[in-house]
């Protein structure tokens, strides 16, 4: 029996809290993030992407594309909150739900008695009458496909795709729209002359194996719509870090150490909060003319505490060329596991 798996996205989800709070911004274009020239836009309304207003587009470049666009500040606490109810109406149809992000999410919905159409008409009045957003839903038999249809009739759509459509509901869609295909291997694959989904479907097995390596199977499978990746209730969390874009350039590394202290701090609390250690830590930068760098270096023990992860963070930073100026700094931790004496002592507390 085919699996019904559901996958779910909030349309616009920042821009819409917005103008869900303030009526008044209804069909004007609302831009969330970006409101500093050195600033970065988290999302936006679909009037403000006519303009070509995207996510993580500097907020000087916004104002040029979109000079009348209404520019807020990023609000998380509201948007966690709003998340919190959407996600409760998942929860209360299935446990097989598997977070995203905060605004999206995939469901497993083949073990209710009930037709995945049906659920998803369910779902987006339910979150209509609650909070008041539209979500555009994807349904097919496995993740790769019901993400591929989410995103077909944006926004507040519906889309099936089922087994009878495919190749060919596949064949003209670009190849970045494969699940594992991202923005280098595109141009990878545009520069010998592949461009669409049909393209690639007549190239052989063997060939996506030279090419694509370790994935090559999968994605030599899931374009032919074999994706046998499971919905998964909990997910790994695979790094922890936090950045931020400065008021000015600059290279003056005094000045980047403490911000770094305070992403260390920060980062700290959130792993001994959880009961995880790390061994890597990576410094990222962006320099004035958005060029990003990382560099990261992995010690043979595990670590949580300030000291250590600021200690890193900051030889890292020593060897980091800073010219001609920096606009971010960011600090990550990863290589992650639980620590089993902390996880013992909490559940013995139980």
């Amino acid at each position: 029996m085919d699996r019904k798996i559901i996958h779910l996205d909030v349309d616009a989800f920042f821009a819409a809290v917005e103008v869900k709070d303030n009526p008044k911004l209804k069909g004007k274009p609302v831009i969330v993030g970006g409101g500093s020239d050195r600033g970065v836009v988290c999302t936006c309304s679909y009037e403000a992407r006519k303009y070509g207003v995207h996510s993580a587009m500097p907020g000087f470049m916004a104002k040029q594309k979109c000079p009348h666009g209404i520019f807020l500040p990023v609000r998380h606490w509201r948007y966690q909150e709003v998340s919190r109810e959407i996600f409760r109406i998942f929860y209360d149809l299935t446990t097989k739900v598997e977070p995203l992000s905060i605004d999206e999410a995939y469901i497993d919905v083949t073990d209710i008695d009930e037709s995945p159409l049906k659920i998803a008409h369910f779902i987006k009045a339910q979150i209509m009458e609650k909070t008041g957003l539209t979500i555009s839903v994807g349904i097919s038999y496995n993740k790769f496909l019901a993400k591929l249809a989410s995103d077909w009739n944006k926004p507040d759509g519906i889309k099936i795709i089922t087994r009878n459509m495919l190749p060919h509901i596949l064949k003209p869609l670009p190849v970045n729209k494969v699940h594992g295909i991202g923005k280098k291997t595109s141009e990878r694959l545009r520069k010998i002359g592949i461009f669409t989904i049909e393209e690639l479907l007549q190239l052989p097995k063997e060939y996506f194996i030279e090419f694509f390596g370790n994935h090559g199977n999968e994605i030599y499978d899931i374009i032919r719509g074999i994706d046998h990746r499971q919905v998964k209730s909990t997910r790994e969390t695979k790094s922890i870090g936090r950045e931020t874009t400065l008021k000015e350039d600059t290279t003056n590394r005094e000045y980047l150490r403490k911000y770094l202290a305070e992403f260390a701090k920060n980062i700290s609390t959130s792993l001994n909060k959880k009961g995880i250690l790390a061994k890597t830590v990576t410094v990222k930068i962006k320099t004035s003319d958005f060029e990003i760098h990382t560099k990261g270096r992995t010690i043979h023990h595990h670590i949580a505490s300030y000291d250590q992860i600021y200690n890193l963070a900051s030889d890292i930073l020593d060897e980091i060329n800073l010219e001609p100026g920096i606009r971010l700094i960011g600090l990550t931790v990863s290589n992650l596991s639980y620590n089993e004496s902390q996880q013992l002592s909490f559940f013995d507390s139980l």
